[in-house]
């Protein structure tokens, strides 16, 4: 598979946060567990900096589902939920993605949501779209694949695989399509990437917190809480990561998410970053501003509880 080369130039500028309002999708696997749904709802509750074009499902398999189909189902399902609670028509926003992974790095999974990804980069506009994934990566991918223009068009953020200073990388939503992530890494679009362990593993909470300045902001307040509580049995001393606000928080305030540029990793056959110096430059974040992040959250949450 050939893939466009991008001007070294351009590339890196689109590799800084951007300026001013921009157009985004969210590619999501909503559904997996409880992260994804508010990383949904900090998107739609920050138009001031996100014009979110879309919404896509992403397959997922753990014990919540039976098949990436149907988790890709089930998270379709809990998007409608979380706009329904937002008093959002889903019309034209929410688009079914890949019912399976990646066979191989060079076959994509046609969906609904790959070609609505190609038609919105590949439509007119001065700016790049931005393509936030916080599942596995298999719809981005693929658009890529039956595409490979729209990587002149778009920037991809990724909450996947963990710290590139980590001994591994064996994390879920890299773990799930590694050939997924591989056409990300090896393509040459501009890519953020936000890692877990080691970058977002403290973007935590806790029920007391979220029953103080969430629970109550409406619907959707209530649901986020009941969502949370439900995920696990004993709260004593309990916090909970939501690693996937920290994609999101990256395009809605840079200060939130710093790190570096750096040359693209090789992932290797047994999910380890292997170091390759004369790659591609990415984005790769260091750090997130826990306080920070939950605080526009929160203060969000509540204007549109009063508005």
């Amino acid at each position: 598979m050939r893939f466009p080369a991008l001007d070294d130039a351009l590339r890196r500028q689109r590799l800084t946060p951007p300026e001013g309002r921009v157009s985004m999708v969210l590619d999501t696997d909503t559904y997996n567990e409880i992260d994804d749904q508010f990383a949904v709802v900090y998107s739609l509750l920050s138009p001031e900096k996100l014009d979110v074009q879309a919404l896509y499902a992403a397959p997922f398999l753990n014990d919540r589902c039976e098949s990436p189909a149907d988790g890709m189902e089930k998270s379709h399902e809990e998007i409608l939920r979380l706009l329904s609670r937002l008093d959002r028509d889903p019309g034209g926003l929410v688009f079914r993605g890949a019912t399976r992974y990646l066979g191989s790095w060079d076959t994509p999974v046609e969906s609904d949501a790959a070609r609505d990804l190609i038609d919105r980069a590949l439509a007119s506009r001065e700016e790049p779209l931005y393509v936030v994934a916080v599942g596995a990566i298999t719809n981005v991918a693929s658009a890529i694949l039956l595409e490979p223009r729209i990587i002149e068009r778009i920037v991809v953020v990724w909450l996947g695989g963990h710290a590139l200073h980590w001994p591994h990388t064996f994390e879920f939503n890299l773990k799930q399509d590694p050939s997924a992530a591989r056409v990300i890494l090896d393509s040459g679009v501009p890519f953020i990437h936000v890692g877990c362990v080691g970058v977002t593993s403290h973007l935590t909470t806790t029920v007391p917190e979220l029953e103080r300045y969430v629970k109550g902001r409406g619907a959707i307040g209530d649901y986020l809480v009941e969502i949370f509580r439900g995920y696990h049995d004993d709260h004593r001393a309990w916090a909970k990561e939501i690693w996937d606000m920290a994609a999101v928080a990256w395009l809605v305030d840079p200060k939130m998410v710093s790190g570096h540029i750096v040359p693209s990793p090789v992932l290797t056959n047994d999910l380890k970053w292997g170091s390759a110096p004369d790659r591609h430059p990415i984005f790769d974040a260091l750090l997130v501003d826990r306080n920070r992040i939950f605080r526009d959250f929160f203060d969000k949450l509540e204007a549109r509880a009063k508005a």
